[in-house]
């Protein structure tokens, strides 16, 4: 079983298909979700602890803006802990889009700069497209085995 971090970080229909697969998605989800139910946690709408804008600055300096540094405290070390990645480009917003044009850049760079497998796919404009994505998604995962 490999860790495989996808990319939109949220999006279920990735995560869903590496777990058929036998795999653990690396997602954001997941992350969010501990932080929600976490104790220490006392604010729940910013859902934040005073370490997470460090943990953003090990991946965007400080110019950058708390919006990214914020996401990457939490999907950076998703990055770090991956094993492979499926890296899905023009989904629409449905599919699990984080809405920074920026971090979703950073993130694709960061996860180039790792040289772990990657797949890369461009989101299905039609039935038949979806086939073959779900097709490639399959075999990549098959061959982390």
């Amino acid at each position: 079983m490999k860790k495989v971090f996808i990319f939109p970080p949220n999006s279920l229909i990735l995560g869903d298909l590496v777990e058929r697969f036998g795999h653990k998605p690396l997602m954001l989800n997941n992350v969010i979700g501990k932080k929600v139910r976490t104790a220490e946690i006392d604010s729940p709408p910013m859902n934040i602890t005073d370490e997470d804008p460090k943990k953003g600055l090990r991946y965007a300096a400080i110019e950058v803006p708390s919006g990214i540094r914020g996401r990457m405290a939490l999907i950076g070390p998703l990055i770090e802990e991956a094993e492979a990645a499926i890296i899905m480009d023009e989904a629409p917003m449905a599919f699990g889009c984080i809405g920074c044009a920026r971090t979703n850049e950073l993130i694709k760079y960061l996860v180039r700069k790792r040289k772990i497998p990657r797949l890369d796919l461009v989101y299905p404009k039609n039935e038949e497209e979806a086939k073959v994505v779900v097709q490639k998604i399959a075999k990549f995962l098959k061959e982390l085995e």
